[in-house]
């Protein structure tokens, strides 16, 4: 690697890096477009997903020791991209807490025009999960994960959602938040219309379900609507869609929202022969 191309940071101010610092309290307020992208891992999905055309890469921060390790990783970058370099004491002052990964990257994500031409540019016979309500970034991106494994095409968010590029939610999808296709609407009543609109079947997810998981037969384009912890699908929107349940023992009242989703995702993914 050349290593002309790295720039020394010993300043925890210096105004080069200013977007990494203090990123706990940074984060809980959201970037718009822009997100942090934490650890080897996740710096590989955002590579892979920056050549599909979704994100671009705007900066690396690297601890110095990890430097020697990623060359092949820093050798995929945009030569125009920089990547600055920084010792433990310097990089943990920055960032506000020890940062153990010690890779750290400032991506910016495409965004697509609308719901209506997201949907319409997936497969025939697609596999979407739709989120409505869903606030906790653990659970963002343990749905994003599921989605990633189960197959899924993308993922729809209401605008009552959480950000899936929240650095934790990123963390928590082991980088599925960055290959799985998403595409934030308004409304969930808006983004419903949109979805069947766009020639799904929209299922909801509810304890109270109308149609068990086991006996639901899915068609050719498919919707899983998931609802948030407590209170879940708003009933008007359940009133319009079929509502499935999946079968447990008595005693509580309803699965974590991510469990749900990993679950009903395995199970529709099987019944259309998306899984081996």
């Amino acid at each position: 690697m050349d290593a002309a191309r790295l720039i020394r940071i010993d300043d925890p101010g210096d105004p080069r890096i200013a977007e990494f610092v203090s990123m706990r309290e940074r984060d809980l307020a959201g970037r718009g477009e822009q997100f942090i992208a934490e650890g080897t891992v996740v710096l590989q999905a955002l590579l892979d997903a920056r050549e599909r055309g979704h994100f671009d890469i705007v900066k690396l921060l690297l601890l110095e020791n990890r430097v020697g390790g990623l060359a092949d990783l820093i050798a995929r970058l945009d030569p125009a991209v920089p990547v600055h370099v920084a010792a433990a004491p310097v990089l943990d002052a920055v960032v506000g807490f020890a940062m153990h990964r010690g890779v750290l990257a400032l991506g910016v994500r495409r965004p697509p025009a609308d719901l209506a031409s997201f949907l319409a540019g997936l497969p025939d016979q697609a596999l979407v999960v739709a989120c409505c309500g869903i606030s906790n970034h653990d659970n963002m991106g343990s749905i994003f994960r599921n989605a990633g494994v189960f197959g899924a095409d993308g993922v729809a968010l209401d605008a009552t959602s959480c950000s899936p590029l929240y650095r934790k939610a990123i963390r928590v999808s082991v980088g599925a938040a960055l290959h799985v296709p998403f595409c934030r609407s308004g409304s969930v009543e808006a983004m419903a219309s949109a979805i069947v609109g766009s020639g799904f079947d929209l299922i909801g997810l509810s304890p109270r379900g109308t149609v068990a998981l086991e006996d639901y037969r899915p068609p050719g384009r498919v919707a899983l609507l998931l609802g948030t912890e407590g209170a879940g699908l708003p009933q008007a929107v359940l009133d319009r869609v079929t509502s499935v349940r999946i079968a447990q023992a008595p005693g509580l009242d309803s699965l974590n929202v991510a469990t749900a989703t990993g679950i009903a995702l395995w199970r529709v993914a099987g019944a259309m022969g998306r899984l081996p």
